[in-house]
């Protein structure tokens, strides 16, 4: 069995500064904290973009229906392009932008290639990529999904075919949380833009075919596809409100969610709720997405209200976690009721709930010691205790964990 990854330990998090000494320092949750410089203002400078494909040293993660390829559960596999040239020609980025557009044709299939960035944690190494004043080894996601025209899918299959054969495999599972921290940060962009890619090969407004440009992370919708004329209709396409607004361009999206770790007026109890999709004795904090035209904080109180009945008071941000199922950034909150008539539960407003409940803080503090497990595992063998907690890669427990930490409270206390 693989054993559960860890949280990142970046090293700013070490670093003593004013705002750590007066606020405690950082919480990094895991899918964050990536060794990837993203360097996205060169993401369509086409040179740097063409020079990062064809160095020796760039690495490729392939994904197959989102599913990474991978040498075990805690390792992926990047791929070489020397592995990838019945699939991703070199000069696919010889051209610019602008001649990119102008030339779509709707009925050729061009891989889904996104650049990640560049890793520079490895100044030491002499195969670097250097370009202007950044230098390290390059990233790309590659989507070897077979789709699209013939000749694709058969590229696409064949490169399946030959990976399986050095016995490697797309690792099929509903979450990833076994990855090392790094290689998880790197997984979870990748994963991503390549869903959002997916999901976006069609104009929302027009419905035509749309190109993947800036590196896979924007969408343009031609005004012209060479396809058109091929059946003796005009090359131009129709009007298209997405080509005469602000831009030619659809931009990848993040959906803002909170999760919130709920503690009693005394301090000394944790309210947390259970789904039904949960296993047994397996409970969490409370979550939901945020509304247009809400505050953080607002969206912290009325998604509590929703699902438990409970009213909150001060609600504190503690920290953040990206999570690419499918790109969802998760913002965690420490909330706390001002008095015992507020913390009266209800599950009649959203019937989203199974069970929430108060916790004492000693049962808690137990659970995160030796009860703590994913929703597909069980809890450690030594643990009797009557609750399960989500793992230290969630950050549901670093909630939890700070939930319970009497440091935190002291620390709240001293910035009033």
């Amino acid at each position: 069995m693989t054993a559960p990854a860890q949280i990142p330990n970046p090293a700013h998090i070490l670093a003593e500064t004013m705002l750590s000494r007066r606020f405690g320092k950082e919480t990094a949750n895991y899918f964050s904290s990536s060794p990837i410089n993203r360097l996205s203002f060169l993401r369509n400078d086409h040179p740097f973009i063409s020079s990062a494909l064809k160095h020796p040293s760039t690495k490729f993660l392939l994904l197959n229906k989102l599913a990474p390829l991978t040498r075990s559960p805690a390792e992926p596999y990047y791929a070489k392009y020397d592995e990838l040239r019945g699939l991703i020609s070199q000069d696919l980025f010889d051209k610019t932008e602008e001649e990119m557009v102008k030339d779509f044709d709707s009925r050729k299939t061009n891989p889904t290639l996104i650049f990640l960035g560049l890793d520079e944690s490895r100044k030491e190494s002499n195969d670097l990529m250097t370009y202007k004043n950044y230098s390290g080894h390059p990233f790309f996601a590659v989507d070897v999904t077979p789709q699209g025209s013939e000749a694709h899918q058969s590229a696409c299959k064949d490169i399946i075919k030959a990976m399986e054969e050095k016995g490697l495999s797309f690792f099929q599972t509903r979450v990833i949380m076994t990855f090392p921290p790094e290689e998880a940060a790197i997984y979870a962009q990748a994963r991503a833009l390549m869903d959002w890619n997916t999901r976006n090969t069609f104009c929302g407004t027009c419905g035509h075919r749309t190109l993947s440009i800036n590196a896979g992370t924007k969408r343009a919708c031609p005004p012209t596809d060479a396809a058109r004329a091929a059946e003796g209709l005009p090359q131009d396409r129709p009007e298209c409100n997405t080509r005469t607004t602000l831009s030619n361009l659809s931009f990848p999206r993040t959906d803002p969610t909170i999760i919130v770790a709920v503690v009693s007026a005394d301090g000394k109890r944790i309210l947390l709720g259970r789904s039904k999709r949960f296993p047994p004795k397996w409970y969490s904090t409370l979550a939901g997405f945020i509304e247009p035209g809400e505050s953080i904080e607002d969206a912290v109180r009325r998604e509590v209200w929703e699902e438990s009945g409970v009213t909150l008071s001060r609600v504190v941000i503690h920290s953040s976690q990206p999570w690419p199922y499918p790109a969802n950034l998760m913002i965690g909150a420490i909330a706390q009721c001002s008095d015992a008539a507020h913390e009266k539960i209800s599950l009649e407003h959203d019937p989203e709930l199974e069970d929430a409940r108060w916790f004492e803080i000693e049962e808690v503090e137990e659970a995160l010691r030796i009860g703590t497990s994913d929703l597909s595992a069980g809890a450690g063998p030594d643990y009797k205790g009557g609750l399960r907690l989500p793992p230290a890669t969630a950050i549901a427990h670093q909630l939890i964990q700070a939930a319970v930490d009497a440091d935190y409270f002291q620390a709240e206390k001293s910035k009033m």
